[in-house]
């Protein structure tokens, strides 16, 4: 799976939120987070072709209209890139990635305990 930019992945995120949308209804969205300012229609249907170009997502033609849609979930893209950082940073070990966090974040044991039962309530293939 392809990287995205930083501008690519913003567009994702919205995209995700939507599930289905134009690029003007990304556009609306961008603006709310920007004090109203809309970013060129232009910029926004780039970055979109782009996104499909990378296969993270597909369009349906309602004449001149285009509706998009992910091809890519949200948890997948977020699942491959946790396993690239944890490759290129942390030599392939999800055990140093949890050190570090655990160092740099101060995360007591009860914490990280916590997060391991959510993790495991929310995933039931791991259940016993």
């Amino acid at each position: 799976m392809k990287r995205l930019t930083k501008a690519e992945e913003e567009i994702m995120q919205i995209i995700w939120r939507l599930e289905r949308c134009t690029v003007s209804a990304i556009r609306e969205v961008v603006a709310e987070a920007a004090n109203g300012k809309k970013p060129p229609h232009s910029t926004v249907s780039t970055i979109v072709r782009i996104l499909e170009e990378k296969s993270f997502l597909d369009h349906k033609a309602y004449g001149r209209t285009y509706e998009y849609f992910p091809l890519v979930s949200k948890e997948e893209y977020s699942h491959r890139s946790l396993h690239k950082l944890v490759s290129d940073y942390f030599g392939g070990s999800m055990n140093r990635l949890v050190s570090f966090l655990v160092k740099k974040e101060n995360i007591d044991l009860d914490e990280l305990n916590d997060i391991l039962k959510q993790s495991n309530d929310n995933n039931p293939e791991h259940h016993d």
